[in-house]
């Protein structure tokens, strides 16, 4: 019988974890290496420049662009608050003065003799990085940022949405094959994780934001309702940027599908533990996976690595899901394996399976499959 590897998402009981902490632009680091950190500590900062406002002073003040530097009351590279007194005229006998003073608090960049215009950049904008997880400093690179390293659980979603998030890890609902409905969250899930099992619907997602749950993982969510939260149609999936105070974490994909066996018992394994997730996701060049990461304890590590991985050989019969677009997240059951190429839109030639999807067969690349857990 044909069959295919195909690699699927990462379920590891014990591995060591690390995490790049990079600043956008060179900066300060603030750690030692081999310091011990928590996810809410401080590793590097900087400062990005502040937005540009430009003035044109000579229009302003109807004199020529080659004076503009004469009447200036400070050098460049001077600091201005807000209202300060930035250019002022000499006026007639020291009457009928014109002047100009600064919109913001700001810098002055540049004059211009030419266009007679000045150049003020708002204050420099504090940029820094946590940690993330806890751990250790790893390695430190100089003016950029540092490596975090930890030994922990650590499960990959198909997809999410919301950036970093972090909290104690509650699971809520009895089985994998239950949703997280409304009623299910509480007051006290403020900054917490929360587990449920095959769903949670839009209502009770937007409870969870309004009682700011630090994030929610599930097996599934509906599609159609991303466009709500998000504000747009989702396309690529290109996520992590959102302003979500919930991260969301699907482990299955769209719709309602229990969760994999292996990763609601692991998560449940460690409920009540301090957990950091990540709803980032990338489905191109570069995949990035949204993610789960419980640090352990010195007295949860056992040594022996245990690593499942959903990444046995698809055949006839097996339950696959898509992850590259136009059918991103469907989930469908392998009819066959053909084993001659077949051209592709791209004009590429690539081996393919048929699938079918809500009664519909489908010819999609194996390269975009991966299994799903079914027992």
């Amino acid at each position: 019988m044909a069959h295919s590897y195909t690699p699927g998402l990462k379920v590891l009981h014990e591995t060591k974890v690390q995490k790049d902490r990079i600043l956008p632009l060179k900066g300060d680091v603030i750690v030692e290496a081999k310091a011990s950190v928590t996810p809410d500590d401080i590793v590097a900062r900087t400062h990005l420049p502040g937005n540009v406002q430009m003035i044109n002073v000579g229009n302003l003040l109807n004199i020529d662009p080659t004076d503009v530097e004469a009447v200036m009351q400070k050098p460049i590279g001077s600091e201005f608050k807000k209202g300060e007194l930035i250019a002022e005229t000499k006026g007639l006998f020291g009457f009928f003065k014109s002047n100009v003073v600064a919109p913001i608090d700001c810098t002055l960049e540049s004059i211009s003799s030419i266009t007679g215009q000045v150049v003020l950049r708002d204050a420099p904008i504090p940029v820094e990085v946590d940690a993330y997880i806890r751990g250790v400093v790893a390695e430190v690179v100089p003016e950029e940022g540092v490596v975090i390293e930890t030994e922990a659980v650590f499960i990959q979603g198909i997809f999410g949405i919301g950036g970093e998030s972090r909290g104690e890890l509650v699971v809520v609902t009895e089985t994998r094959e239950d949703e997280l409905t409304a009623d299910m969250i509480k007051p006290e899930h403020a900054g917490k994780v929360l587990v449920g099992g095959s769903f949670i619907s839009l209502a009770a997602y937007n409870k969870a934001l309004s009682m700011k749950v630090a994030g929610v993982v599930v097996g599934g969510f509906n599609y159609f309702d991303l466009e709500e939260i998000l504000g747009y149609t989702l396309g690529v999936a290109i996520t992590g940027s959102e302003d979500l105070v919930t991260s969301l974490v699907l482990t299955e994909g769209y719709g309602e599908i229990r969760m994999g066996s292996r990763t609601f018992d692991l998560l449940k394994e460690h409920d009540g533990k301090f957990t950091s997730i990540n709803g980032a996701t990338q489905i191109r060049a570069g995949v990035i996976r949204p993610e789960i990461v419980i640090p352990l304890n010195p007295e949860d590590i056992k040594g022996d690595v245990h690593a499942i991985q959903i990444n046995e050989g698809i055949q006839a019969g097996s339950l696959v899901r898509v992850i590259r677009a136009p059918y991103f997240g469907r989930i469908g059951t392998v009819v066959s394996l053909p084993p001659e190429l077949q051209k592709m839109e791209s004009e590429t030639m690539v081996r393919v399976a048929e699938i079918k999807i809500d009664d519909q067969v489908m010819v999609i690349p194996r390269a975009n499959l991966e299994m799903v857990e079914t027992d």
